[in-house]
């Protein structure tokens, strides 16, 4: 017995298809890719977006305006049901619990939304609250404990800035 033979069923696989193999197996003589033409050659074809040599859509259109998608900061969502649910009986609720358990992706910025109810008094830490989320955890005795933002981001963009100042000086 071999890996291989375990599972896909033979049966289950899907037989590839074989193109050029002559008249009688339906994709024979062009091999299933019309006659001629650039599509018909080997490594034929148009990227995406050509239209024949016209100016692309994408080349036509403005661009205007300031896009923040590589500067922006993203958080991992936590909401109050997944904290309530995952860690029940535990008063304070570190960043490391919320890793460990995989709430949040390890390293990254959490915040937490006001998704869910809470009985007990809950101490929990994150970068981030929202106002829901704050005003449930006070309402239930507990605090909102609202770490600092990762320096790191901040170290970059700074670090570029002093070493320019440096070489200036």
């Amino acid at each position: 017995m071999r890996l291989h033979t375990l599972y896909p069923f033979a049966e289950e696989r899907k037989t590839r298809r074989r193109v050029g193999r002559g008249a009688g197996s339906g994709l024979g003589c062009t091999s299933g890719k019309g006659n001629k033409g650039q599509n018909a050659r080997a490594g034929g074809g148009v990227p995406a977006g050509f239209e024949g040599g016209q100016m692309p859509l994408q080349r036509r259109l403005p661009k205007r305006g300031f896009k923040n998608i590589p500067f922006r900061t993203r958080y991992s969502i936590v909401n109050l049901a997944d904290i309530v649910s995952h860690f029940e009986g535990q008063n304070a609720i570190t960043l490391e619990d919320l890793y460990g358990r995989g709430l949040a992706r390890n390293g990254s910025l959490v915040k937490v939304l006001g998704d869910g109810d809470i009985a007990s008094a809950l101490t929990v830490e994150a970068h981030r609250f929202s106002a829901a989320a704050r005003e449930k955890l006070t309402k239930a005795g507990g605090a909102a404990k609202e770490l600092a933002p990762l320096e790191e981001k901040k170290a970059g963009f700074n670090r570029f800035k002093a070493s320019s100042k440096q070489a200036k000086d």
